[in-house]
């Protein structure tokens, strides 16, 4: 299946303008030409802007709007926050084996005033957004290992990117005898992924890695029946560092990137780990693999000492680590915790203009000292069992691999999709990502 960008459109015009374009186009209404809009007394802010924009975006679709000609309200980011929702609603999952999926009828969008930058970025983050949901809701028989591989290279392709895709055997040459006691159990092989953009000479890359669980069962630790099936979502780390990729290159920025995906399937089986089964890691660092279903850490720390490769400037891990993430901070805030203050900071903040937002936990040594293991130099879980700080103790065992760069962990669990009737992937943190790279440009 190929990927397709959203029909969406969003442009610059004077009501003049948009007015003979309609008549051109011979645009019907239905009997409505125009809607008034306003956020009433209620102080305008960007989330009032972000309903305003589905309120119309549904609107348009229940009269069959074709188009629509917004005056800008006096609202920080207005266009670009307008443009980002409304795009971002055009997004269809596509069932497998349709070619063709209902289209909303509001396919333009034109702005009174504004800047086209604010546009073309809103519609770039949407871009990465939509490669996001497409990967994460695809059935985990086809978004594989081998399926985000192949993404990657055709990412390369047509943006004239470098990719490289390591298998078992370059893996285990290397010693990602933690990665690989993941994927054992599976017969999907695993892939080392990375993809790199260069668009600033010789200056050190941001690296973002993501976590590429394309199933979770649990493994050995099998995870309770329901619900289940959400376990493809857990390689939605992978699809955003992807999406953030593709926004950046749409864009054009001036900065070097290098994303890098272990991915992986991990299953029962009768070669798969087991629970105080011992491994070692590409650090020389060992592990007492306590639970199965803490796998997500056992392939990302291979991947974290694997990047120092690329002499980094920072490196971002995004990944759906933990369900302990979601009880502390639901479905609203990604968790964030780093081993530098102001890079935490400025994830947090990109967030915050990004309207994609961010919660800071501790990383303190109190945490860390419950990954004591009487066999290995770590366990996969805490000492204390139940849960308890789950999210933080897993980033101390993710921090023990990146001393030797500025690093930040994004828990996503709880941000990465919905379920209900409404399941499906949201694409963040992309726009978190998008705009913590333009920051740093």
């Amino acid at each position: 299946m190929e990927f397709k960008i959203n029909k969406f459109v969003a442009e610059m015009q004077t009501q003049v303008a948009f007015d003979e374009a309609l008549k051109l186009n011979k645009v019907e209404f239905n009997g409505i030409n125009k809607l008034k809009i306003g956020l009433g007394d209620q102080i305008p802010n960007g989330k009032m802007a972000q309903k305003l924009a589905i309120t119309l975006a549904k609107t348009a679709n229940q009269f069959n709007l074709k188009a629509l000609f917004l005056p800008t309200l006096e609202v920080e980011n207005f266009v670009e926050i307008v443009t980002q929702t409304m795009a971002n609603n055009d997004y269809q999952i596509q069932k497998i084996d349709l070619e063709t999926s209902e289209e909303n009828a509001l396919q333009t969008v034109v702005f009174e005033q504004g800047e086209q930058a604010s546009i073309d970025k809103a519609l770039a983050t949407v871009s990465g957004m939509a490669l996001a949901r497409r990967l994460g809701d695809l059935p985990s028989n086809v978004c594989t290992p081998t399926y985000l591989a192949q993404t990657a290279k055709n990412m390369a392709q047509e943006f004239n990117l470098v990719c490289e895709v390591l298998e078992e055997s370059d893996m285990s040459k290397l010693g990602m005898g933690s990665l690989l006691s993941v994927s054992k159990g599976s017969i999907e092989p695993p892939k080392l992924i990375s993809l790199s953009y260069q668009g600033n000479g010789n200056a050190q890359p941001i690296v973002l890695v993501g976590k590429g669980v394309t199933f979770d069962s649990g493994g050995i630790s099998l995870k309770p029946g329901a619900s289940m099936d959400e376990m493809k979502y857990d390689m939605c780390g992978a699809a955003s560092v992807l999406g953030t990729m593709r926004a950046v290159v749409e864009m054009k920025l001036k900065v070097n990137l290098t994303i890098v995906v272990p991915a992986v399937e991990n299953m029962p089986a009768h070669n798969a780990s087991k629970p105080g089964d011992v491994v070692k890691s590409m650090s020389g660092q060992t592990i007492e693999i306590l639970n199965t279903d803490a796998e997500g850490r056992l392939i990302l720390c291979d991947a974290l000492t694997y990047v120092a490769k690329f002499n980094p400037a920072v490196v971002i891990d995004v990944a759906t680590l933990t369900g302990a993430v979601i009880m502390a901070l639901g479905k609203h805030h990604s968790g964030v915790m780093a081993n530098d203050q102001s890079l935490a900071d400025d994830l947090i903040e990109a967030g915050e203009s990004a309207m994609d937002t961010a919660w800071q936990l501790p990383l303190d040594d109190e945490y860390d000292e419950l990954l004591k293991s009487n066999f290995a130099d770590m366990g996969n879980i805490g000492v204390c069992g139940g849960g308890k700080a789950g999210s933080v103790i897993a980033a101390c065992f993710l921090s023990r691999f990146t001393k030797d760069y500025r690093w930040a962990h994004l828990d996503i669990a709880g941000t990465a999709w919905i379920s209900g009737t409404k399941k499906g992937a949201t694409g963040r943190p992309v726009p978190l990502l998008t705009q913590y790279i333009l920051d740093s440009v």
